[in-house]
């Protein structure tokens, strides 16, 4: 079955996307439709507000990360038992990676995931310093490139009724119609740190609170119907929805650890450690793990854990909270030192360094970690530098940088990747007894093989089974 499905998109950054997608997610729930939410790009935080407005996960589109072919069965394969399906755009429509192909659509950009899975776009419109110019904006955007077919426009962040008028005039003078008009209202904010949006990981009950509060204002200013007939002409292409258990078994059969052998693989979660993708999980559980949350800011290591996955996050923001829990900190010292698997990105890989801007950390990796003013984002093109728990010499792999903070490591440790530089080829990470630990946030989507290979590591780590009983799913 086809499910019906919009791209929520914009001219620019810094449109309002995410406060209007969350509101019409949130807006079509209380319709009484099962939205599957979505958001192109690597972003981790707005699918949490995606999630909270859905009641069920966000995920992620990105090409980049894997592959142009996958997003369709990805979709499909979010969308399962949902009625419509909404999917927040990455910056302007246009903007995607940069490189020097001269298709418009280029890689990773919301008009190219657009095109990938057939859907119709409606551009959210910062009404601010807007008048009748807002015409030819549109005008240039309609008729950029025919494969992208924007099919409305939402106004947010509009002044007055009058502004409204004139507005809706310049929209009708390229044909589009007006699906919202969202008033400018202090209130629909979110707030912000030094990477974006606070995770809504962070923030539980005031997360709730701004999330119903966006879905009665947001949700009251949109044309429901409206939207839901655009969804509907949709157009995807056949696709056979994506599977864990089918992406595992063909990346490497003989990597499945089957029944008779489910390794314990911790996985830090909690207000610390909030980036991640669904699909993750999945896959370890395909591979045959058994998949156990814990908190590093109260919880010890779980029990009988024969591999541990620490991701991204912020956790300077409780780095006191991560120092405090010395009972985990030993373990994962413990962990480390008798050669276990641990995979750790970017918030992982400050967490296991002995002082994170002076506070104490887990000690488990040879080197410091301190925040800046500088912010080091893109994708990346990497190589494995030596073999791990994850990959093998030479294997390459699209990942996404994302952080202001740096790192000083010993001078003899082996690094995890490399790439090339601004000034010449430029090294990441270490990988240390069975740590592979780097700045590379990695999709899992896009490299099945190391999760298998990672599950098989943990499977012949030196840990006893858990009982059925004891097992965590």
């Amino acid at each position: 079955m086809v499910v019906p499905a919009v791209v929520i998109a914009a001219p620019a950054s810094g449109s309002g996307k995410t406060t209007i997608t969350t509101g019409l997610i949130g807006a079509l729930v209380a319709a009484r439709h099962r939205v599957a939410p979505f958001k192109v790009g690597p972003d981790y935080i707005d699918p949490g507000y995606h999630a909270v407005a859905a009641g069920r996960v966000g995920r992620n589109l990105d090409p980049n990360l894997v592959g142009a072919d996958v997003i369709a069965p990805l979709l499909a394969a979010g969308s399962a038992d949902a009625d419509i399906a909404v999917v927040e755009g990455v910056m302007g429509l246009f903007d995607g990676r940069i490189t020097d192909d001269p298709d418009p659509l280029g890689v990773g950009s919301t008009a190219h995931v657009a095109t990938l899975i057939g859907a119709p776009v409606i551009l959210v419109v910062d009404a601010g310093g807007h008048s009748q110019s807002l015409a030819a904006l549109l005008h240039g955007f309609l008729g950029y490139d025919a494969r992208v077919r924007v099919a409305g426009v939402i106004l947010n962040r509009v002044g007055s009724q009058r502004h409204e008028q004139v507005l809706r005039q310049a929209c009708d003078r390229v044909g589009l119609p007006v699906l919202g008009a969202v008033r400018r209202d202090a209130d629909l904010t979110v707030p912000s740190r030094h990477l974006g949006l606070i995770p809504a990981a962070e923030r539980r009950r005031d997360a709730l609170d701004s999330v119903a509060a966006i879905v009665a204002k947001v949700g009251a200013a949109l044309d429901l119907p409206a939207i839901v007939q655009i969804a509907r002409r949709a157009r995807p292409p056949a696709a056979i929805a994506w599977s864990a258990a089918d992406a595992i078994a063909a990346a490497d059969p003989s990597a499945v650890t089957g029944p008779h052998r489910r390794p314990v693989v911790a996985v830090a979660e909690g207000a610390a450690f909030t980036f991640g993708y669904a699909e993750h999980a999945e896959l370890l559980r395909a591979a045959g793990a058994e998949v156990a949350g814990f908190d590093p800011l109260h919880d010890p290591l779980p029990e009988h854990a024969a591999a541990v996955v620490i991701g991204g996050g912020f956790p300077e923001a409780h780095a006191d909270e991560l120092a405090a829990n010395h009972s985990l900190r030993a373990g994962l010292r413990d962990h480390v030192a008798a050669g276990r698997p641990v995979q750790a990105e970017c918030a992982g890989l400050l967490y296991l360094l002995s002082a994170l801007d002076g506070v104490p950390m887990v000690g488990a990796l040879p080197g410091t970690g301190a925040f800046g003013p500088r912010l080091t984002l893109g994708y990346r093109d990497a190589v494995a530098v030596a073999d791990s728990v994850l990959y093998r010499t030479g294997e390459r792999v699209t990942g996404h940088e994302f952080h202001r903070s740096s790192v000083d490591l010993a001078t003899d440790v082996v690094p995890a990747w490399g790439w090339p530089g601004g000034d010449g080829p430029a090294t990441d990470g270490v990988i240390h007894r069975g740590v592979h630990a780097s700045y590379l946030h990695v999709h899992p989507v896009g490299q099945p093989a190391a999760v298998a290979r990672f599950v098989s590591a943990a499977a012949a780590a030196d840990i006893p089974s858990p009982s059925p009983e004891e097992a965590v799913r």
